[in-house]
């Protein structure tokens, strides 16, 4: 699934492309890909492009129409696509919608497995996300300080990855950047109750990974591409996702794997401590 470096990529991306230009027209090929009202979603033809943000692993996109304002939500969910094309490519398999847009292009949003969703809102007059878009709570990892940080994670009985990956507290975090994080910290993801010292060194590493991931484009380990079909290229700079079996970068022990909730969990028992 792609996760907060990947949407942030995509953000950035389109951002630089398509920002404050109109949408000419729409078109939804799937109706359950939608939260929302499918004729709303038809009039957003008009419409410019105000901001494209990036919430967690959401993107969303404020729209100014002759009447109302809106905010349109992309979520990728495992297998979504976001890209930007000319309007006589092929579309292909799987897009579920596309808007055309004033610069020449089109914006596609394509999900095999049809794990995403595109929402569609009212702008709340006050500012923020509109509750309608279902929006995770969670603390952005990159924003919240270190006092907040620690407040959010200390004393948890809840193993660390776990609490790491639940959208209420952080949101963005998936299995691979909480593993990656983790590891650089050297704690392991069954840790409890983790102190409030090793805790700003969670939070020290988790900045530097994404930084770093959203650098390097992402990590495309199945499906993901940018906004502009273009592969990430962190996934050649993992220390432990993915790697099971394969000597630690540290120690040369091998990467061990556990599941955790249903989840897979990579670590090295050496280096990272309960």
């Amino acid at each position: 699934m792609p996760e907060l470096p990947e949407v942030e990529t995509v953000a950035r991306g389109l951002r630089s492309q398509i920002l404050g230009q109109r949408i000419e027209d729409v078109r939804l090929r799937r109706a359950s890909v939608l939260r929302g009202n499918p004729e709303a979603f038809a009039g957003l033809a008009g419409s410019r492009i105000a901001a494209i943000e990036r919430a967690g692993k959401y993107l969303v996109f404020s729209l100014e129409g002759a009447k109302l304002r809106w905010q349109l939500l992309f979520h990728l969910g495992m297998t979504g696509q976001l890209v930007l094309a000319a309007p006589e490519a092929p579309l292909a398999a799987h897009t579920h919608a596309h808007l055309r847009l004033s610069g020449g292009r089109e914006l596609r949003f394509r999900d095999p497995r049809r794990f995403g969703k595109i929402a569609l809102a009212p702008a709340p007059a006050g500012g923020g996300f509109a509750l309608e878009l279902g929006i995770a709570p969670g603390a952005e990892p990159l924003e919240i300080a270190a006092p907040a940080f620690v407040a959010l994670f200390r004393g948890r009985a809840a193993p660390i990855k776990s609490a790491l990956m639940n959208q209420k507290l952080l949101r963005g975090l998936g299995n691979i950047y909480a593993d990656e994080s983790l590891f650089r910290a050297g704690i392991h993801p069954r840790a409890r109750r983790v102190s409030a010292p090793r805790l700003r060194r969670l939070r020290l590493a988790i900045r530097e990974v994404l930084h770093e991931a959203i650098a390097a484009g992402g990590s495309s380990i199945s499906d993901y591409v940018d906004s502009r079909g273009e592969p990430g290229w962190f996934h050649l700079q993992h220390r432990v996702y993915g790697r099971t079996g394969e000597p630690c970068p540290g120690c040369g022990r091998p990467i061990r794997r556990t599941v955790l909730a249903g989840r897979s969990a990579h670590f090295c028992a050496h280096c990272q401590k309960p």
